[in-house]
């Protein structure tokens, strides 16, 4: 790699030679002047090229867009005002080269960056950075590239803007559906790499996306280049006089096979972290198993979750429920298959009759659980008989397949997620009210009926205090729950927003005081959540701070990211 000495002055004498048109972005970064910044983007516009840096110099470019079509300058879901978490500029480097020169330009004037790889965090902040006048660096607009699909091994090598949907049009179009599938997520638009650094979940067995990964390859602070677990090994069949930059080196071939490498495991440094920018990772892909079928067993009453919940409990652990099911409210599928004014016209939180209501109109449980059997037929009805019997137990179950409920139903957007086929239906459920936006609650929860019906009682009561309607999911991992909370709210609503913002405070310190904690957050109370985990003093989080001064010592990666803010910044300045 070329010395920061070199490369550095070049980057910035480039921008003095430069056209004199000034940028004058909406938003600097602390500690950046105009006159510093124009200097900064100028020697990267010469860099990069122009079509590559966007300066955000006009209200004109604060659009919320879409999902399918998302800006990068702030968060298209605001809770508070629309240009509060706001970028002064989008840079889409074209490879690893252009990132490290980029880090290295950052440094000299500690200047932060704020990585992301499609900006499709939906219900987390999308691609906002928590500090304005930040550099979004769009690392997955030129960095799209699928490197290998190994079918020996079942893996994949991918740069941060290959999607899942990208994925599994690559299986289908070299004729591997029939061999590997790609697990996804509920929308398959995100990135496999981003996701997985936020330890995102899919819902066929390799679920835990983040337990799937093995090898990344990692630009740090410094500019220099790290790769983890067996990819620091050099790849035997490339020797040094061949001459190529370490980007350029193939990775060793156990990189993907074995995550752990030798020494320290530190991969788990760089997830949901600002220590580094992830340029490669691999991940692994699921075997066809040989047959697949999905299922839907609805559950009548509310208070029937305790029972679910207890039945689910040993066939998860026992893996006799062998992917990560759902538990999915009313609300969820009922929004997914129409808007509040289709149902009713409240629009004040709905009450238990209305539910049961809306539940007999779609044929569906209070709660609705959705899994899929894999495997041969023999296999996958030896598994049926159990579940069904288990869950015959709770009277007036139901149980259906796909051909036994109409076209409409979730159950056939399911039916393709739960066997790593991209859909993006679910994308419907934010329009349950006029100008839908969302935040995600994540908290976690013990597989235990007694937990799971105090967690929805918990946010269920305070959803009704808010004035918005409870909309969540509970996502079961092998020991755990994830409960999703879906706050849905008007984003042209000064009021509603309050009341999102409102309830996703409460419902953190609520669920602190019983000892649930968040496993991912939007921008917003990033620092409350971090607060939360407070054990000894908040040793966690100052052992993250003492690693990112000690990694990052100008604080130019993400600077606040998961509550963890490097020495520059003031904490208590910056916290909301």
């Amino acid at each position: 790699m070329t010395s920061r000495k070199s490369t550095i002055p070049l980057i910035l004498r480039n921008s003095d030679a430069a056209s004199s048109a000034t940028h004058k972005p909406l938003a600097l970064p602390p500690q950046v002047d105009i006159e510093a910044f124009n200097k900064f983007i100028t020697g990267i516009i010469k860099l990069i090229g122009a079509e590559n840096v966007d300066v955000i110099s006009s209200k004109d470019q604060i659009d919320d867009a879409s999902y399918m079509k998302p800006t990068y300058t702030h968060d298209p879901h605001h809770v508070l005002p629309q240009d509060y978490f706001l970028a002064s500029a989008v840079v889409a480097p074209r490879n690893v080269s252009d990132v490290q020169a980029i880090v290295l330009a950052a440094n000299e004037l500690s200047f932060p960056l704020w990585p992301i790889s499609i900006g499709r965090n939906s219900g987390y902040g999308g691609a906002a950075p928590r500090v304005s006048g930040s550099l979004v660096v769009n690392m997955g607009k030129n960095m799209n590239k699928i490197l290998e699909v190994n079918v020996e091994g079942a893996y994949c090598l991918v740069e941060p803007g290959v999607t899942f949907a990208d994925m599994h049009d690559y299986l289908v179009k070299n004729n591997l559906r029939d061999k590997l599938w790609i697990d996804v997520p509920d929308l398959g638009g995100g990135s496999i790499l981003g996701n997985t650094l936020e330890r995102g979940v899919g819902y066929t067995p390799y679920g835990d996306h983040w337990m799937m990964h093995s090898g990344m390859e990692v630009v740090l602070p410094n500019g220099e280049l790290l790769r983890t677990g067996m990819g620091a090994l050099p790849d035997p069949k490339t020797p040094k006089s061949m001459g190529l930059r370490p980007e350029d080196q193939p990775m060793n071939k156990t990189a993907q096979l074995f995550p752990y490498g030798f020494g320290p495991y530190i991969d788990g440094l760089f997830s949901q972290s600002n220590l580094g920018i992830v340029t490669k990772m691999g991940m692994w892909l699921f075997p066809n198993p040989g047959g697949y079928q999905s299922y839907l067993i609805t559950i009548p009453k509310d208070e029937d979750l305790k029972q679910a919940v207890d039945i689910i409990r040993p066939l998860r652990l026992s893996m006799a429920l062998q992917n990560v099911p759902t538990i999915r409210h009313i609300l969820l599928d009922a929004a997914v298959m129409g808007s509040k004014s289709e149902y009713t016209s409240k629009t004040e939180p709905l009450n238990d009759d209305e539910l049961d209501a809306i539940a007999k109109k779609l044929n569906l449980g209070r709660w609705n659980f959705y899994g899929a059997l894999y495997g041969p037929e023999p296999i996958r009805n030896a598994l049926w008989g159990v579940i069904k019997e288990a869950f015959s137990a709770i009277p007036g179950a139901k149980f259906y397949f796909p051909e036994d409920v109409p076209a409409n139903s979730v159950l056939h957007t399911r039916d393709k997620t739960l066997q790593g086929i991209p859909t993006y239906d679910e994308l419907k459920w934010i329009d349950w009210v006029p100008n839908g936006a969302h935040l995600f609650f994540s908290p976690i929860a013990k597989v235990s009926g007694d937990d799971a019906m105090l967690q929805y009682a918990v946010t269920k009561k305070r959803c009704k205090e808010a004035g918005l309607d409870f909309i969540g999911t509970f996502t079961v991992g092998m020991r755990e729950m994830h409960h999703i909370v879906c706050i849905v709210f008007d984003k042209k609503s000064d009021e509603d927003k309050k009341k999102a913002h409102w309830l996703i405070r409460t419902l953190i310190d609520d669920c602190a005081a019983n000892g649930w904690g968040e496993y991912r957050t939007h921008l917003a109370v990033m620092d409350q959540i971090m607060g939360t985990y407070s054990w000894n003093d908040n040793i966690l989080l100052k052992f993250n701070e003492l690693i990112k001064n000690a990694v990052d010592p100008n604080g130019i990666i993400a600077p606040g990211k998961s509550g963890v803010w490097p020495r520059q910044y003031n904490k208590s300045e910056w916290k909301l």
